[in-house]
């Protein structure tokens, strides 16, 4: 049983992200990819295996590294920045870091990236249905209803599962993440999240999210992505299907898994070439997808509507973090 321990300070600094990122999607992706039984990924687990084997991310054998890597626990220290980070696993797979990084992406561009519109559009509803418990019923009954195997006896979060860890927060509050990839598992804990420095705990969601991957893009579309990626880079080509939703720099930066500089350096380079538009609000610079850009992506994507927000504390259009929540 993993136990995270809480005080008033951790409750008042507890808050809800829908994604870390690429690289840990990656991770939990290969959770599903090779310890899942659910039969709804058994069309998923054949198509992205054959992907990985022709991209070959790897030197050595896919086959036995992922017969043997028990995932995603191997891999959790990649996402982790606390001194007690478990990376033992590494020898134990013949792996260096810089391999299962390649692995965790590679996985994430195979079975993930082409499935990322439904994906997030599911996570981010997750996150605003957590989030609205968290208005009406304070944190303590938000911590009570994550999942079925996450128990909160005050002071402590008990995630009921294999894992057998203590985390005490220490007023540095918790970071909520859903995960669709985590079937069958309750959650995992991260001790120190990379980018936030909180703790982080990512929890499973309900079963039905598994009828999100039971099928990957035609293989014509996946041509149209890689004519778009060829004509203005493929991290450009992900701005531009991202910002089909309005959103900020920050968070622009936050949903592709790079920098806020960079993210603004891409934004400039498609603004300057009337893909996008950019208009200031406060301090905020808010970028939207042109008519032209829009034609070039060639009406393949529905625009994904942003959470719904309610409260004085609502964040811009596409906000991935639902921000601190209110303490009972």
């Amino acid at each position: 049983m993993q136990r995270i321990h809480f005080t008033a300070a951790d409750l008042a600094r507890t808050r809800m992200q829908s994604t870390l990122g690429p690289v840990a999607e990656g991770v939990f992706a290969l959770g599903a990819l090779t310890r899942s039984r659910s039969a709804d990924l058994t069309g998923w687990r054949a198509e992205v295996t054959a992907r990985l084997r022709e991209s070959a991310p790897l030197s050595q054998p896919l086959g036995p590294l992922l017969q043997s890597l028990n995932a995603p626990d191997d891999l959790l220290f990649l996402l982790d920045s606390s001194p007690d980070a478990d990376a033992s696993a590494l020898a134990a797979l013949s792996l260096t870091r810089t391999e299962a990084v390649r692995l965790a992406v590679g996985v994430w561009r195979a079975g993930v990236a082409p499935l990322w519109d439904s994906v997030q559009q599911r996570l981010d509803t997750e996150c605003d249905a957590h989030g609205r418990i968290a208005m009406t019923g304070g944190v303590e009954r938000l911590l009570s209803t994550l999942h079925p195997r996450i128990v909160w006896n005050p002071p402590v979060l008990e995630i009921h599962d294999r894992t057998d860890r203590d985390v005490h927060l220490c007023g540095r509050g918790l970071l909520l993440v859903p995960s669709a990839f985590l079937t069958g598992v309750a959650g995992r804990v991260i001790g120190t999240e990379r980018d936030s420095g909180q703790a982080a705990l990512v929890f499973g969601m309900p079963s039905d999210v598994t009828s999100l991957f039971s099928l990957l893009p035609e293989e014509e579309e996946a041509g149209g992505e890689q004519a778009l990626s060829a004509l203005v880079g493929q991290t450009r080509a992900a701005a531009l299907r991202q910002l089909t939703d309005t959103c900020t720099t920050s968070q622009l930066a936050a949903r592709l898994g790079i920098s806020p500089g960079t993210a603004s350096q891409h934004a400039s380079v498609l603004r300057e070439s009337g893909l996008i538009t950019t208009r200031r609000v406060r301090n905020c610079a808010l970028h939207t997808v042109t008519p032209l850009g829009m034609a070039l992506l060639g009406g393949r994507l529905r625009t994904r509507p942003a959470p719904a927000r309610t409260g004085a504390g609502a964040h811009a259009p596409g906000a991935k973090s639902l921000g601190p929540l209110p303490v009972p």
